[in-house]
């Protein structure tokens, strides 16, 4: 094998990892340039397909559509979104993407450079950090061109020879196009990614290998097949509606595929008419797929929802779905019944983990691990929607209970939050655990450890069952809660003497001592987000006003403002060196009197709803 040869396989292979890796970087410059808003605006599909389809396009133009289709499979699995609304998005993610590739069809290659050059000083040289993203993906898209470059440049040397090996994978006779079909969608399984596929047949068309829309059709309907792999491999630890949702991906593509293969004489009319270079036939078939396949579907997508239920078993209950109705929020008091019963299902979520958990101790399984860190994905994404939620029902008139009511609803979002973050990291814990041989304990020191562990479960039991909007006594509910803490806070420190009595007298080595204490300080943390909520379930604002429910108050975007603050003094303040004296007489009520200015007069201003 010759040299050349050899440096234009890794000059190939090279080209290809450009290609996919300048893709990831796009992705995630785009995703991270839209901010958090991004997945509150994929949750908000549900008002009606053409919109669903619209965002989903936007997402598979950002993300493509494997990546795209698990973000909403994961907000499937979150409750945040329907089966049935998440159709729509799906199938406007395969049109987003067919819309990005078309950037590849159009002869701007010789200006990587420009681009990569150009991210790089957005990246560099501007503040912001959603500038600083947006170079980052161009400097992607820089890369991407760069590397079809490389792999064209790597491939014209050997049209002749590679001839003979690509003659099967022909769509002009049906055995070609199905095991062209095939074996193009096992491919793009292999690379996870469509894009890289689609790019790597343009690559070939670049280099003069494929000339005719009957080699390269083949390529890019197996790639619609293939790239499914994506979703439905991130769906395995999900909940049996996301995975449907991610099957409904593969189902719409295979009849995308179908279509266009009964369809092929008209097909192949309208790309070869759309254009006469082959690589924009190529970009056009791809969209032309995608576009045929969903516009007779997206009308449907309540008898696509029945018919993925029927067909991806088994039938076991539906999730439970999200309780943030956007339609509520006129309804402040509704709002908050609906915001608790979310919290409420962030804390069964939080449940779930601590059994989780206890199997991961007991019998380590990488599979276990990700049905956890699927819920902690869960966790996450619900509590940017309750905050979303809780900021938009701040823009209507609320009574003063009612505005501290929230306070302390976002303070338990936050809360259980950082109890479902505790619980990942005693998963990780475990596995670090699992695989060292002098992290074992005798069985007496385990049981005694169990048993704190499960009374931490208990406590976690108990706060699901506190945060019951149906039920007025929160203020009782919050004393039993805090008394269950505090049980468990005594047994913990018990424990502690008790491994480090077991450490000293060399029953247990330094390492199941460290692992001891990891899991333990998580323990406690966890009890210390849960005294934070007691402590918010005692106040006497957390009650809910049956006979508010159905109230709807008025919109208030913006009140009376209050005037802009002149900084320069309290930048002066902040960079001075004078310091606030601390008099050690001085009681807490002195010091405040002393430091914050004295009430402006009453103004006679309507701020607060009557409650």
């Amino acid at each position: 094998m010759s040299k050349t040869l050899i440096m234009d396989v890794f000059g190939m292979i090279g080209g290809l990892s450009l290609f996919i890796f300048g893709m990831h970087v796009i992705t995630g410059g785009l995703r991270a340039a839209a901010g958090p808003s991004l997945r509150t605006v994929i949750g908000r599909t549900s008002s009606g397909p053409l919109r669903g389809a619209l965002l989903g396009i936007i997402l598979g133009f950002l993300a493509h559509s494997g990546a795209a289709t698990t973000m909403i499979a994961g907000f499937v699995n979150a409750g945040l979104l329907g089966l049935q609304a998440a159709v729509a998005p799906i199938m406007g993610a395969n049109i987003g993407t067919a819309l990005s590739m078309q950037l590849l069809s159009f002869n701007i290659g010789q200006y990587c450079w420009v681009a990569i050059a150009a991210g790089f000083l957005l990246k560099s040289l501007l503040p912001g950090e959603r500038c600083k993203q947006a170079g980052l993906a161009m400097i992607g898209f820089g890369l991407l061109f760069l590397g079809m470059i490389t792999i064209s440049g790597s491939l014209v040397p050997h049209r002749e020879a590679l001839a003979p090996w690509l003659a099967h994978v022909r769509g002009d006779a049906w055995a070609g196009r199905l095991s062209g079909v095939g074996i193009a969608a096992l491919l793009t399984a292999m690379m996870t990614s469509s894009g890289a596929m689609i790019g790597l047949c343009f690559a070939l068309i670049s280099a003069g290998i494929f000339q005719s829309f009957d080699q390269f059709f083949p390529v890019i309907a197996g790639a619609h097949i293939g790239t499914c792999i994506v979703a439905l491999l991130a769906s395995l630890s999900m909940n049996i509606e996301a995975r449907r949702a991610a099957a409904g991906h593969l189902f719409f593509n295979i009849f995308n595929v179908a279509l266009a293969l009964a369809l092929y004489p008209f097909i192949r009319a309208a790309v070869v008419w759309s254009a006469q270079e082959p690589l924009r036939q190529a970009a056009n078939l791809h969209l032309l797929m995608m576009a045929t396949g969903a516009l007779p579907l997206l009308p449907f997508t309540r008898a696509c929802a029945w018919l993925l239920r029927r067909l991806v078993l088994p039938r076991s209950p539906m999730p439970e779905p999200s309780h943030l109705k956007p339609e509520n929020l006129s309804r402040p008091e509704q709002a908050i019944r609906a915001t608790i019963l979310e919290v409420r299902r962030m804390a069964r979520i939080c449940i779930q983990g601590m059994t989780i958990n206890g199997e991961l101790m007991l019998d380590y399984r990488p599979a276990t691990r990700r049905v956890l860190l699927a819920n902690e994905a869960v966790i996450d994404d619900v509590k940017l929607a309750v905050g979303d939620y809780l900021d938009r029902l701040t823009s209507y008139a609320l009574s003063y209970r009612q505005t501290l009511f929230i306070q302390h609803l976002d303070r338990c979002m936050k809360d259980i939050e950082r109890i479902g973050d505790y619980q990942t990291a005693l998963a990780d814990t475990t596995a670090l655990r699992w695989h060292r041989r002098e992290a074992q304990v005798p069985e007496d020191i385990f049981r005694a450890w169990f048993d704190l562990f499960c009374a931490a479960q208990r406590v976690i039991l108990l706060l699901e069952r506190c945060l019951n909007p149906d039920d007025a006594s929160f203020q009782e509910m919050a004393s039993h809660l805090l008394e269950a803490r505090d049980r468990f806070s005594a047994l913990s420190a018990r424990d502690k003497s008790a491994f480090a009595l077991a450490a000293r007298d060399r029953r247990i080595t330094g390492t199941a001592a460290y692992y001891l204490h990891r899991y333990q300080a998580d323990l406690d943390r966890m009890m210390g987000h849960v005294r934070s909520i007691s402590v918010s379930l005692s106040q006497p604002e957390f009650w809910v006003r049956r006979s508010k429910l159905d109230r709807v108050e008025p919109s208030i975007r913006s009140g009376k403002q209050a005037a802009r603050i002149d900084v320069k003094d309290y930048l002066a303040r902040l960079y001075s060196d004078e310091v606030i004296e601390w008099k050690p007489d001085e009681t807490l009520g002195e010091i405040e009197s002393r430091q914050m200015p004295p009430p402006p007069p009453p103004e006679d201003t309507h701020v607060f709803a009557t409650d």
